[in-house]
């Protein structure tokens, strides 16, 4: 059940991206509701398998940079989902630069922690 309810909140965040961050596109004819939901599982998949390992490796250069490296490890790990996706299910969605997927993965980071404090927060009710 953790597993789809952190989905469901990468998904949303996914898509908020797409809408506000100019350097992603949706290719004509794509479901953009289906595409951004298969991005967003792959996203997920590669937080809870690869991001762990991407960050005790660049531990170091988080650490001299007071964590701000870590934007752009989130920004890999997006860059890596947009391409798996791609290759996987031809999703369509495609991000064009490396500062798209910076600009990108800030606004996941903060929709998806917005979310899961709102999830939270309910949850405590």
């Amino acid at each position: 059940m953790q597993f789809l309810i952190r989905w469901l909140v990468t998904t949303v965040a996914v898509a908020a991206a797409v809408w506000i961050v100019p350097g992603i596109s949706i290719a004509q004819g794509a479901t953009t509701w289906v595409s951004v939901a298969l991005l967003g599982l792959v996203l997920t998949l590669l937080d809870q398998s690869v991001k762990p390992v991407l960050r005790f490796l660049s531990l170091p250069l988080t650490i001299v940079t007071l964590g701000l490296f870590s934007i752009v490890v989130n920004a890999l790990v997006l860059q890596l989902a947009d391409w798996l996706a791609n290759g996987l299910f031809d999703t369509g969605i495609y991000i064009l630069s490396f500062g798209s997927a910076l600009g990108a993965a800030i606004i996941i980071s903060l929709v998806s922690m917005l979310m899961e404090n709102i999830l939270e927060k309910n949850a405590k009710s």
